[in-house]
């Protein structure tokens, strides 16, 4: 990019809602090159007058996808670390056993619901190219250096466990299809097994039910991705997933739900057989935005290591526990638990809390739509993140891979000057605040 292009700063203005999205599907290469020509969201004026390199395209680039804003107040920041920080060892740490050995490697990369979620309402192709959480999306996710493919494992009311008390994949609570005509919306967990994989592609053709999806705003879409396949269980997904892909078990609960201990330990150790079951030597983490199942689950088994998702304070909930990072911190050292998932932005805009969280000892990962922007996923490698979980596998391993080997002929990784990398570190709070 030797000059500015005119349609670089004369797009309309993209909402923080949208920006993503658009970021990544106008994008002519989704690779590091920098010499590509990009098609990005309009840069605010303010952000692009205090730049220290206003012609540098990945340092655009970077504040693009993040959000334009005001950047006068922005506070300083003293000192950038020179090096990437260490990352994880994710699979000979992971092989049983709840400690996290730590070596200097490439950040971890975790396969969200397997290759990517389905954004039905989405323009971006690839974010509707394999159904979610299925054994094909689980095993495409598998053909790039993934460390792990997150999943959603529910019961009844809580978890998904169906009626015949087999635990299914599943992300949503409620299972959508038209009958005579009429919208029909059931609670997965009221389901039989035979009745769960029913829906969208059967395994038996002659009991297949259209599939439908309800999004946040309420609109009713028809789940149609370009590589369909059916839903599974967790049983199916151990037997019938590359081995050497770790799977990440998100137990899923109803927000709105009050749960007796009693009912989520019932759960938990139907799930935990299976795991016990079939999960041989593949690695294994737990996690939950719900804190007493995922005390529980730490108190029910020692093999395995436990993370809590946070939103940290992007969203409000009835349980104080999940509404910021210091409570998330408080839980995990209060009942043994090992790691904190935040939501990217959580961390973007207050980027101090990524020492606090090292201080205790905890590991992070991130997760969210900017997890999706590669150079987003080098700036949380820059301060200490230690994995993302990520839509778009290929492009992300693809450039996790390439910044960090850049002794490997041909690979690469952004290029800041240290005004830059301190410029960004001060301004990316200030990009996500809304």
């Amino acid at each position: 990019m030797a000059s500015r292009s005119p349609d670089l700063w004369d797009i309309p203005r993209h909402n923080s809602e949208n920006a993503f999205c658009e970021y990544s599907r106008l994008r002519i290469a989704p690779s590091l090159n920098t010499e590509k020509k990009l098609f990005l969201p309009q840069f605010h004026p303010d952000v692009k007058s205090v730049i220290p390199n206003p012609q540098s395209p990945v340092l655009l680039r970077v504040a693009m996808a993040l959000k334009a804003a005001h950047v006068s107040d922005v506070p300083t920041i003293d000192q950038i670390p020179d090096v990437p920080a260490v990352a994880l060892s994710t699979v000979s740490a992971l092989r049983k056993g709840t400690e996290w050995k730590r070596k200097s490697e490439r950040l971890v990369v975790v396969g969200h619901r397997g290759k990517g979620m389905n954004a039905l309402a989405s323009t971006d192709p690839r974010l509707q190219e394999v159904k979610e959480n299925s054994l094909r999306s689980f095993n495409d996710a598998a053909r790039f250096p993934v460390d792990f493919v997150e999943f959603d494992v529910q019961r009844l009311q809580f978890l998904q466990v169906t009626k015949d008390d087999c635990p299914v994949i599943f992300h949503d609570d409620l299972i959508l299809t038209e009958e005579d005509g009429k919208l029909s919306e059931k609670h997965v967990t009221s389901l039989t097994l035979d009745e769960f994989l029913s829906y969208g592609p059967p395994k038996d053709p002659l009991k297949g039910k259209p599939l439908l999806r309800k999004t946040k705003d309420g609109r009713i879409h028809n789940w149609k991705v370009i590589a369909d396949a059916p839903f599974c269980t967790l049983q199916e997904a151990f037997q019938g997933v590359d081995p050497q892909v770790g799977f990440n078990v998100e137990l899923k609960f109803n927000d709105n739900v009050d749960y007796k201990d009693e009912e989520l330990i019932h759960a938990l150790e139907t799930i935990l057989k299976v795991v016990n079951d079939y999960a041989n030597e593949r690695p294994i983490i737990f996690s939950s935005f719900q804190p007493d199942a995922a005390k529980l689950i730490r108190k029910l088994q020692n093999d395995y290591p436990v993370f809590f998702l946070s939103n940290g304070g992007t969203e409000i909930y009835r349980d104080p526990r999940r509404n910021s990072l210091d409570e998330a911190i408080k839980l995990c050292l209060e009942n043994g638990l090992q790691a904190i998932v935040s939501e990217v932005k959580a961390i973007f805009r207050n980027p101090s809390a990524v020492a606090k969280i090292k201080e205790a000892n905890l590991v992070l990962f991130t997760y969210g739509q900017l997890n999706n922007v590669p150079e987003a996923v080098y700036m949380q490698h820059i301060m200490g993140v230690s994995g993302v979980i990520v839509d778009l596998v290929q492009e992300i391993t693809e450039a996790v891979s390439a910044f960090s080997r850049p002794d490997v002929e041909g690979a690469s990784r952004p290029k800041f000057s240290q005004a830059e990398l301190s410029f960004l570190l001060r301004l990316i709070p200030e990009l996500v605040q809304h």
